[in-house]
């Protein structure tokens, strides 16, 4: 009896080897979070935020496609308008010379007149469209206004180009047509392709001879160089090419006016072009009309020189 439980018991007590024998348990292979090293619930939860996040931006760019924010806010935007919030009044700024009935027509040109889809944006940019404006700023005072600040040109000049005349500013922005019999009296008359352009170079040559500045007529920009100024007595200065070169000739004339009265005494023409000379054309009829000069040719290559005739009146001074 003894030994048959003893040899029981070693029977029992014989350990247990996978010999790789058929019908053993293999090995289980280990999850996607041991592999990781993420605990199996962290992975769940993330799995489960980006699928949401998935679905969400799903949504979102199908609301979009179907234009639901827009009509979204138009839908409140239109009722907010019905609670009052709406343009009633266009309050204007600024305005001297241009005429304020443009400047309405744009700012009540909306698809809606609630206030929180008038764009305001969209409105400058059409202002700024108008010669006369060079800059504007439009804001809403609730409930009802719509406020805007217009900064206008300063007219410069005017501009004779193509047989019509324009009022520009000194960036040479044209701003309007005006009439011959409409002319304004203290501004110069500017002639010539791109003259307009030139404009504050005018301007800033006139600074320095104030007291030409009223008996100027008008001024021809000749080849895109230089400048012929003509006065109001009917004389006719052609002045160097450069800058620099023209203010100090137009400072140099002022001074010999001052001191000897030329404008005015029915001389034609003074021709400082030539540097350290001033040459002066009189008239060949004294106390007779000042006659219109042609437009400045080409400069050409010199010709021989010839004898003077008696009769030429060009003085050297």
């Amino acid at each position: 009896m003894s030994a048959r439980i003893a040899k029981g018991t070693q029977t029992r007590s014989r350990p247990t080897v996978n010999s790789g024998r058929r019908g053993s348990r293999k090995a289980r292979k280990p999850s996607l979070a041991e592999q990781i090293g993420i605990a199996p619930e962290t992975l769940r939860r993330g799995l489960v935020w980006i699928f949401l996040g998935m679905g969400i931006a799903a949504a979102a760019a199908t609301a979009s496609a179907l234009q639901l924010p827009q009509m979204v806010g138009a839908w409140t935007g239109e009722r907010i308008g019905d609670a009052g919030f709406e343009v009633k009044r266009v309050e204007i700024k600024g305005l001297e010379r241009m005429e304020k009935l443009p400047v309405y027509s744009v700012a009540l040109d909306q698809d809606s007149m609630a206030m929180p889809l008038v764009n305001l944006e969209e409105v400058r940019q059409r202002l700024l469209q108008f010669g006369w404006v060079e800059d504007a700023r439009v804001y809403r005072r609730l409930p009802d206004t719509l406020v805007i600040d217009i900064v206008e040109r300063e007219p410069a000049a005017v501009w004779q180009h193509a047989q019509r005349l324009h009022l520009i500013d000194r960036h040479g922005v044209v701003l309007e047509q005006v009439r011959l019999d409409a002319l304004p009296q203290d501004l110069p008359l500017i002639i010539g392709p791109g003259a307009n352009g030139q404009a504050g170079a005018l301007e800033t040559l006139l600074e320095g001879t104030p007291q030409l500045r009223p008996l100027l007529a008008g001024a021809t920009w000749i080849g895109g160089r230089r400048w012929d100024l003509r006065f109001h007595s009917g004389e006719l200065l052609s002045l160097p090419e450069g800058d620099d070169e023209a203010q100090r000739a137009l400072v140099r004339f002022a001074r010999m006016d001052q001191q000897a009265q030329l404008l005015g005494r029915g001389l034609v023409r003074f021709d400082m072009r030539v540097p350290g000379k001033f040459i002066v054309r009189v008239s060949r009829e004294p106390g007779g009309s000042v006659p219109a000069l042609a437009p400045e040719a080409p400069p050409q290559p010199a010709a021989p020189a010839a004898a003077v005739p008696a009769e030429d009146l060009t003085e050297t001074i």
